[in-house]
Parts: structure tokens; C-alpha cells; sequence
């Protein structure tokens, strides 16, 4: 009995193996991530603490930079970002060096104290491992797609050890219009990365907490802390794209960039030691409950000396943490914005239940818990996710006790930020350029049709110096109800529409005295080839045409006709696609 090949099962049953590779060689590398950057920390430790905030922040935005610029000499930053437009515009075709690129750049980053997260950049990697694994494999793009989601979720299950997360992270916040009959890749995906983890790190788990007892008399502050995270998501939000916005246009990359961010980004640090690295090691301690303010060494280390000074300190640190991220990306670094946003959550439910015990000592609220219930409230306002941020925090804390109030806390954030915020820190820039694939099946469709794929260049061209002999020689030869009219260099000039000119066709008196310009007329709308599928239908709607010529937008020149039958088989195909089960 002959033994089948890979290749010769269905692709369902292929799609489900693959994905537990996914998620092994997913989990492996968040376990290579941690370690490096555990590593890096551990043998750089000893350095005094000036050394160490001026300087090593610097050097680890410097070598990444060189890594980047030298020797992957591509783009990795922004990795959630990335792996959504490749879904969405890229085939999810994600490049091979992404395997490792965004991995090494993110460790060198934060191993030398960089202020960002690790979350983002182990994300692309696991998604680049799903892409590179489906397309080796000869899979669909529906299946690449959804192994592109495994990737992803099995890269955030292993590296905090919880597998509902990384699902729910996929289906938040990556693939919106995933089947139900995907969940069963993902969740194997999940299951081995997190196993993965277990494997090489055993116990160990990022945030250790030491929660109190669920009280429902507790839920109005829970309320306030949640109205008071959607408040500071927008404020995430909105100041990190405009920081980044305004250094991009203002300093132009390179070594100047690197010395104005590092010089800055070693300032804050000076004044705010949490802000060095991930911060989880402080972010820890608030967990534990666990405020050792005298290891605290800082110019304003005054503030710390008194009651109020103490929140006030942390709100601080919670505003400038903001700028240490957005400086440490812009000056070469690699990290992302999950870390700081678990961060900025956690300083931020510790500066509002310390406050409300100083006003109101018989209040007695436990600091830990919305510490705790704080992350939980930021990632549901500046990612989006409410979902993902409720188990997610339940699942690394075992903070299940507070599942009422984690799920009261972020969807009132949620809530709140989309009250000014529509979009994620993720999918703000790519919904602005109408890339951005969303779970409205319609809208994911027309997004994902792609215009420059429905381009047809059957239709013939003539010169308008022509006679209207030639033109009736060409309508001859040809069955196309348009023919394009085109200078010497191609650009087009305008259409002959053949049903509009029957009538001079047995004009032969004429066809030598008349010329294509006498019988052209303008197209009533011009498509260029890069036009996203929403403009390209308005045009139609507005012209009532049927076809539309194409034309690039920079030099004019002619590229063919776009029809609305072509459309609507084309939309069809995409939605039995993304709609199958």
C-alpha cells in the first residue's frame, strides 16, 4: 500500500499540520526573544545607572539601525502594522528575512534598555513563519492567510503563555473575516507555542500578582478607572502617531536623528528610571504591591519623599512613556506598543487607586487589582481588543477572580476611546490609506480587489489624426464596443464609443475627409491604476458608465479599460472566498 504524499491531502488537513509547525517554530522564537533580552539585561546589569541611561539605550538604537540599514536593508518597524497590510495588499506574502530581522533588531533594542515592547516584533516574526511555511508548502492564499494568523497568535501565546490570547488577538485585531472552521489551526497553533514556552521556561511567567478578593462594592471605582484608561488610549494614541508624524518630517534619518532621540530618550530615563526598557520589572513591583520608591534614583526624586508625590511621579511616568516609546522607535530602535500599553495601563491604575486612598483613607482599595485591572483597561482602548485584553490579563496573572471587573474596566475603555478614536494605534494610518480590511464582508472585499488585477488592454488603440476609414477597418477587426485614442507616446486622448458612431459607419463618402478627432469624444471618468475599488465604483456610480479607461496616474499613459462586469466577477470570487467555510 503506497503512502500518500503532503501534497496529495486536502489542504484543510494540511493547513491543520502545518499550523502546530507554525506554532512550534512561533513559540520557539518568543523563547529566543525573552532569553536574548534577559540575557543582554543580565550581563549589562552591572554598569552603574548613568552608564546605563545614557549610554546603553543609545548603543542598542544604534545597532539595530546598522542591522536595518546594512544588512536587511528593508523597513521591519511597526510589525502589527505590517503583517495587516500584507493580509491585506500583499497576498499575505510577508519576506523570508522577517523571519529573523524584526527578532534580532527588537532584542538588541530593548536587551540595551530601549523603551519599547517585544510583543509587536515577535508577532511579525511568527506571522512571517506562517507566510514563508504556507507559500513553501504550495497552500492557497486563504490558507497562507490563516496561517499567517497562526503565526501570529502562536508568537503572542508564547510569549506570554496564554493560548486564548494569542486566538483572540488574531481575530480582534488581524484577521477579521477568519471562518469558524480556521479556529481549529489557531488554536492548535496556540496550544503547542504555549507548550513551547512551558518546555524551555517552566513556570516562569512575565507578571506575578498577588490580587485581593473580588468585591462588588468595588465596581463604581472600577467604572472610574475604566472612563479614566479610555481617556489616557487617546492620548496614547493620538500622541504617539503625532510625535511620529512631526520627527519623520522635521529630521530627516540618519545619524543626527539617532543623536537628537537617543540624547532625549536618555533624559527621560534619567528622570523616570521605569521608562528604561520594557518596564516590566517595575511594572512588577506595583503588581506585588511592592512600591520600593527609595531604589528610585532621580533629579525629582524629591516628589517620592512625600504622600501625593508618589502618584504624581507615576502619572508622570505614564505621560513620558509615550515619548520614550515613540523616541526609541524613531531613533533606529525596534519594539512595539503592546509592552508600553500594558505599562501605561498598570502606572495608570496605580496613580488613580493611590489617589483615591489618600482622598479617602477608608476606601482601602487594594492597589494591586487595578494595577492589574488597568492594563487590561489600556489595551482595550488603544488596540481595540477588548476581548484580548480581558483574557489576556486573566490569563498571565491568573487574575480570573477579577473577570467582572477586567471586563467592566475595558468596556467602559473601549467605550470611551471610540467615542474620539475609531481606529487602533494598528489600523489608524492603514484606514486612512483604505487598506484596511474590517468585518463588514463588503468592505473586505472591495478592499481586498486589487484594480491594476481587473484591467483589460483588449480594446484597440488609433491615433485622432487617423481617417474614419481606418477606424472602420479596425471596428472591423475587432469586436470591442470602445476603442482608445492615444498620442505617440500612449497617453491617453480620449474613447470612440462604437455604438455612438453607427451611423457614420455607412457614411463612406466621408471616410476619407473625417478624422478619429472629428468623431472622439472625453471619457466621462478616467481610473487610475493604483485607485482603490471604493473611488474606481464612485466613478462609475456618478457616470453611469459601464467602462472606464485606466491610466497611470504620474504619466497619463494608457493602460487598458476596467468594466463593471469584470468588477462584479471579481467581487463574487472574493467573497466565496473570504465567506467560505
Amino acid at each position: 500500500m503506497r503512502l500518500k504524499k503532503f501534497s496529495e491531502y486536502s489542504e484543510t488537513a494540511r493547513v491543520s499540520v502545518l499550523s502546530a509547525a507554525v506554532g512550534l517554530c512561533a513559540g520557539a522564537a518568543a523563547v529566543v526573544l525573552i532569553k536574548a533580552i534577559g540575557l543582554l539585561h543580565g550581563s549589562l546589569g552591572t554598569l552603574d545607572a548613568w552608564s546605563a541611561f545614557r549610554l546603553l539605550p543609545a548603543v542598542g538604537m544604534m545597532l539595530s539601525y546598522v542591522v536595518i540599514r546594512y544588512l536587511v536593508r528593508d523597513n521591519v518597524s511597526h510589525g502589527v502594522t505590517k503583517v495587516l497590510l500584507a493580509v491585506s495588499r500583499n497576498d499575505s506574502r510577508i519576506k523570508p528575512h522577517n523571519m529573523w530581522s524584526s527578532m534580532l533588531t527588537s532584542a538588541l533594542t530593548i536587551g540595551f534598555g530601549g523603551s519599547v515592547g517585544a510583543e509587536a516584533p515577535i508577532v511579525y516574526t511568527g506571522a512571517a513563519l506562517g507566510s514563508n511555511i504556507g507559500r513553501k508548502a504550495g497552500l492557497s492564499h486563504r490558507s497562507i492567510t490563516i496561517l499567517v494568523g497562526c503565526g501570529a497568535a502562536g508568537a503572542i501565546a508564547g510569549i506570554f503563555k496564554a493560548p486564548l490570547a494569542g486566538v483572540l488577538f488574531t481575530l480582534e485585531v488581524l484577521l477579521f473575516n477568519i471562518s469558524l472552521s480556521s479556529m481549529m489551526p489557531l488554536l492548535i497553533s496556540t496550544v503547542t507555542a504555549t507548550v513551547v514556552a512551558y518546555v524551555f521556561t517552566g513556570d516562569y511567567n512575565l507578571f506575578l500578582c498577588q490580587i485581593a478578593p473580588f468585591s462588588l462594592q468595588r465596581m463604581p471605582f472600577y467604572l472610574i478607572l475604566g472612563l479614566f484608561c479610555g481617556l489616557c488610549s487617546v492620548y496614547f494614541l493620538r500622541t504617539t502617531l503625532a510625535l511620529e508624524d512631526r520627527i519623520s518630517r522635521r529630521i530627516p534619518e540618519g545619524p543626527l536623528r539617532w543623536i537628537i532621540c537617543a540624547a532625549a530618550l536618555g533624559g527621560l530615563i534619567m528622570l523616570f528610571p521605569p521608562l528604561y526598557g520594557e518596564g516590566y520589572d517595575a511594572l512588577g513591583s506595583l503588581l506585588q504591591g511592592d512600591v520600593v520608591t527609595s531604589e528610585i534614583s532621580s533629579p525629582i526624586q524629591g516628589l517620592l519623599s512625600s504622600g501625593w508625590g508618589i502618584p504624581v511621579f507615576f502619572l508622570l511616568v505614564m505621560l513620558a512613556k509615550v515619548f520614550s516609546m515613540t523616541l526609541t522607535n524613531a531613533g533606529g530602535g525596534v519594539g512595539g506598543t503592546f509592552g508600553p500599553t500594558l505599562f501605561v495601563g498598570g502606572v495608570a491604575g496605580f496613580a488613580l487607586v493611590r489617589s483615591l486612598n489618600m482622598g479617602f483613607p477608608a476606601l482601602a482599595l487594594p492597589e494591586q487589582n487595578f494595577v492589574l485591572v488597568g492594563m487590561a483597561g489600556l489595551m482595550a482602548g488603544v488596540m481595540q481588543a477588548p476581548m484580548t485584553a480581558i483574557f489576556l490579563i486573566a490569563e498571565i496573572t491568573g487574575g480570573y477572580d477579577l473577570l467582572l471587573p477586567l471586563i467592566f474596566c475595558s468596556a467602559v475603555s473601549f467605550g470611551t476611546t471610540r467615542i474620539w478614536e475609531r481606529y487602533s494605534i494598528y489600523t489608524k494610518r492603514i484606514a486612512a490609506s483604505g487598506d484596511l480590511l474590517t468585518h463588514d464582508s463588503d468592505q473586505a472585499v472591495m478592499t481586498l480587489l486589487n484594480t491594476a488585477d481587473l484591467v483589460r488592454d483588449k480594446y484597440p488603440r488609433i491615433r485622432k489624426d487617423a481617417s474614419l476609414r481606418r477606424l472602420v477597418a479596425l471596428i472591423k477587426e475587432s469586436t470591442a464596443a470602445v476603442i482608445a485614442v492615444t498620442d505617440r507616446d500612449d497617453r491617453l486622448e480620449g474613447i470612440v464609443d462604437v455604438g455612438e458612431i453607427r451611423g457614420l459607419l455607412f457614411d463612406t463618402k466621408n471616410y476619407d475627409s473625417r478624422k478619429v478627432k472629428d468623431v472622439m469624444s472625453a471619457p466621462p471618468a478616467s481610473v487610475y491604476s493604483g485607485e482603490k475599488m471604493d473611488s474606481v465604483m464612485e466613478k462609475f456610480d456618478l457616470t453611469n458608465a459601464w467602462r472606464l479607461p485606466v491610466v497611470d496616474r504620474d504619466t497619463g499613459r494608457y493602460l487598458g479599460f476596467i468594466s463593471k462586469s469584470r468588477i462584479l466577477m471579481a467581487y463574487r470570487e472574493q467573497l466565496r472566498e473570504i465567506s467560505s467555510e
